[in-house]
């Protein structure tokens, strides 16, 4: 229901702003009432682009679940990273890394482990996107899923060695870098790297999306749910495996002759794909410019991720210029604008606020200033300008792609994505101090100088062109903790994490329309995306914001909201909120929030 009577939630103060709308206190944020969903006078360039062509929406959503298994990279790469730095001489000793001593045993024992994400990196795909595609029973789609890609894989191995005449593809050759071919779960079969995962996966999804719940006879009724989805690809993956061989060997020569050009575009290719990878944030579709390269073959064989990884410690003892060993190390790069160019972004959002309102604003900025920087999560602090003014985004795109070219002439490369804890120290600058330290100290010179261009330049455009950034608008939002608002109510009691985020998720749904209102939910890292019913059913996005998001985007009938990094959390309590969508259509939206 919409939040239209304030009468009717006692536990709120009703005022009026400037404009005569009814606004509520409520136990953290002050929201309109009004049932409006947006601006009247126009769209940002994103919501336009969205409502002419709906099918970037589609594939914005297939971006958005590519990112479930790109999660479980961050923490192997760190237990890679510090592995390989003990297993260094340098680091830890002689002694110490001897074949027969037990703390290079041990140590090794925990690399392998370590190794279990890089190397299975198209099983893992494969499985993980139908935890965001499928549109119920997420489980059984990944094991549909996960039965049919190996299935497939098994054809292919059975075709190539039967008539890899006919294919042009030897079978006999070892599956070793360069050869075409790869072992996926002790198969031999074409390596067709992420991308074939991801399109077997995606077609099994749609599969499982449209015969899950089909009837069947009853006498065939063993066979309905996921039986029959396995039925179904079983017979698809023929036909797929047989066109993978004939198309694919022909795809893999294109793939080098992109390999050698991007190798060749040097510093404007650096650029290039650092702005498209920055611009295209808003929309989702960032997750297929980087995909290709950091987890795809696009400019050396295995994704940047792996083959970094695998090289790290030959790059480690190496005296020679990082530039020379790993000149396709210019692609990895985009993590820079994260650690450096937050913390300018954030200084300028401080220092434009009104002097009143900067210790609200740092409240808002600190954490996801810190966010950016730890673990490379931009979402939360990009949001707080980004529909504000796309110009500022786009002047952050560009900055980001300089900054991140100069670091590239300047000789700087590495696999350096993410953020401090899960790239930077344990992937980069620590294993590499010995031999590469002035680099490390060039890219952190040039780093604190785009540091305060980003200040420079952000905090003149927001005075020059009086954007009204966090803590500059005309009628402030004043924040209130929980704390207060269940003092208010009388009670005292502090609510657990799980508790919170339930009553967030409720709200969510009050807010969304209710359950009837939500066609299907998605979530990336930050952002929960739900496809609507009827857009004129939800409420502003104060109400979102009163409940504790960073922010509201909307597309057609597509919605996303800016939850944080516990959006999967929150995604989940939802997902269990709607089918037991009967007791919330009693809760209100004063429950909710509190």
């Amino acid at each position: 229901m919409k939040v239209d009577n304030v009468d009717q939630i006692k536990t709120m103060k009703a005022i009026t702003n400037r404009n005569g709308e009814a606004c509520c206190r409520t136990g953290k944020f002050l929201f309109s009432s009004e049932a409006g969903n947006q601006e009247k006078e126009g769209h940002s360039p994103y919501e336009l682009l969205y409502e002419d062509f709906p099918m970037l929406s589609q594939i914005q959503r297939f971006g958005g679940a590519m990112f479930t298994p790109v999660l479980l990279f961050p923490f192997a790469g760190i237990v890679v990273g510090i592995a390989i730095m003990l297993r260094n001489p340098m680091f830890v000793g002689e002694a110490l890394t001897a074949p027969d001593s037990l703390f290079a045993q041990i140590v090794h024992i925990i690399e392998e482990g370590g190794w279990t994400v890089f190397r299975n990196m198209p099983l893992i795909f494969a499985v993980g996107l139908p935890i965001g595609l499928a549109k119920q029973a997420q489980g059984r789609a990944c094991l549909a899923v996960l039965v049919s890609f190996l299935t497939w894989n098994y054809f292919i191995n059975a075709m190539g060695i039967t008539w890899g005449h006919f294919f042009g593809v030897d079978f006999s050759v070892e599956p070793t870098a360069g050869s075409g071919l790869t072992m996926i779960a002790g198969i031999k079969t074409l390596d067709t790297s992420i991308i074939g995962a991801i399109v077997i996966s995606g077609l099994v999804t749609a599969l499982h999306n449209r015969y899950f719940d089909k009837p069947l006879p009853v006498f065939l009724g063993i066979f309905q749910g996921s039986s029959f989805v396995v039925i179904v690809a079983f017979l698809a993956m023929i036909p797929c495996a047989w066109l993978t061989l004939l198309g694919w060997p022909k795809v893999q020569l294109g793939i080098e002759s992109l390999q050698a050009f991007l190798r060749s575009a040097g510093a404007l290719g650096v650029w290039v794909y650092i702005f498209l990878e920055r611009i295209l944030i808003p929309t989702g579709l960032h997750h297929f410019v980087y995909g290709p390269f950091i987890f795809g073959p696009a400019v050396v064989e295995g994704g940047l991720q792996v083959y970094w990884a695998e090289h790290l410690q030959a790059f480690s003892q190496s005296t020679e210029p990082l530039k020379t060993l790993f000149p396709e190390g210019g692609f990895a790069l985009h993590g820079n604008s994260k650690v450096f160019g937050s913390v300018g972004i954030a200084l300028a959002l401080y220092f434009t606020a009104a002097p009143e309102n900067r210790v609200k604003v740092a409240g808002l900025l600190i954490p996801a200033t810190l966010t950016a920087m730890l673990v490379g999560i931009t979402e939360p602090l990009e949001f707080t300008f980004l529909f504000i003014s796309p110009l500022l985004f786009a002047v952050h795109a560009v900055l980001a792609a300089s900054m991140a070219t100069v670091m590239y002439i300047c000789g700087v490369v590495g696999n350096f994505g993410g953020g401090l804890l899960d790239q930077f120290l344990p992937q980069n600058w620590i294993p590499m101090f010995h031999h590469h330290a002035s680099m490390m100290f060039i890219q952190i010179g040039i780093g604190l100088c785009f540091t305060a261009l980003y200040f420079v330049v952000f905090r003149t455009l927001i005075l020059r062109l009086n954007l009204k950034t966090p803590g500059r608008e005309e009628s402030e939002i004043k924040l209130y903790s929980k704390a207060d608002y269940q003092a208010a109510r009388g009670k005292t009691t502090a609510a657990a994490a799980p508790e919170t985020r339930l009553g967030q998720a409720a709200g969510f749904l009050q807010a969304l329309g209710g359950a009837g209102n939500i066609e299907s939910i998605n979530n990336c890292a930050t952002r929960l995306r739900i496809a609507l019913v009827d857009m004129t059913k939800t409420q502003s996005d104060d109400v979102f914001k009163a409940l504790g998001a960073h922010g509201v985007v909307r597309r057609g009938n597509g919605i996303q909201v800016i939850v944080g990094l516990h959006v999967p959390q929150v995604r989940d309590q939802l997902e269990n909120l709607m089918k037991d969508s009967l007791s919330t259509e009693h809760t209100t939206m004063t429950e909710a929030v509190s």
